[in-house]
């Protein structure tokens, strides 16, 4: 199983389509996965076709993490029934229900008994074989709550100054957490997320993150997509929406899911030098 955290300093940046663009690879791919919607704005819950039930949601979870049962409260996306629709055999794919309760714990402030948290609700969780949890876009509480839990954290930044500049914040304030609470934390790499190929701007902006962070910028790059929020609103995965556009973005996205469970310890080992 792999836990790979989706983090940005920077909201708008597209980070929840990225973890649901993954999502959608691994459930094409047949990978069952977990999303965690760690968001208090719960988009990554929304965008998977979840209606809330009686099942706790992730944040009431995280109140009494040792009592909380997570295969009990769960919920299955309706993405899986398009799948099998389309004449895919058995697929998972289960959301931890994200809400505003959550906001709670995102404090700069938490304790290591609070960081531990998450990583006690998912102790439990070894039927998976991946879980994606979406973190709401700053450093504080639950992002480091995220980051506990996980043993990737994979950066979304768009092409833009500002994206750029926090993402270089977000990779200092990784290696600062790996060496005080997480040693076996590995940065999975750096999503460029939002790419406009007729951009200069976002030209020169790539061509200053390949400087910057060399390997550690992920291939393949994401571009801007027009229909993504269509996607999103219709709550349907993308490798089922039709147009070519959607068939590129899917491949991108199955690319993409590759090569970021495919980070290892040579990853690891350049980013502690």
């Amino acid at each position: 199983m792999q836990v790979v955290s989706i983090s940005s300093l920077k909201g708008g940046v597209g980070k929840t389509s990225v973890t649901t663009g993954l999502a959608s690879a691994a459930l094409a791919a047949g990978i069952p996965t977990l999303v965690v919607d760690l968001d208090p704005h719960a988009d990554a819950t929304t965008a998977l076709g979840v209606q809330p039930g009686d099942q706790l949601d992730i944040g009431r979870m995280l109140k009494s993490p040792r009592r909380a049962k997570l295969a009990d409260n769960v919920v299955g996306s309706s993405w899986t029934a398009r799948t099998q629709s389309n004449g895919s055999g058995p697929a998972v794919l289960d959301v931890a229900v994200g809400s505003a309760y959550t906001g709670i714990y995102d404090r700069p402030d938490l304790g290591r008994r609070d960081l531990r948290r998450l990583s006690t609700v998912l102790a439990g969780a070894d039927h998976y074989e991946l879980i994606l949890i979406d973190c709401p876009p700053s450093l504080n509480g639950l992002t480091r709550m995220a980051w506990s839990a996980s043993d990737k954290v994979a950066l979304v930044a768009e092409p833009g100054l500002f994206s750029v500049a926090g993402t270089e914040r977000t990779m200092r304030a990784i290696q600062l957490f790996r060496q005080e609470f997480a040693p076996n934390l590995s940065p999975a790499g750096i999503v460029a997320n939002r790419v406009r190929t007729g951009s200069s701007e976002h030209t020169y902006r790539l061509a200053e993150m390949e400087s910057m962070f060399g390997e550690l910028l992920l291939s393949p790059r994401i571009p801007e997509q027009a229909n993504w929020q269509q996607i999103q609103g219709a709550a349907h995965p993308v490798h089922h929406w039709p147009g070519d556009s959607a068939k590129s973005a899917a491949a991108l996205f199955d690319t993409l899911l590759g090569n970021l469970m495919a980070v290892g310890n040579g990853l690891r080992s350049r980013s502690q030098r």
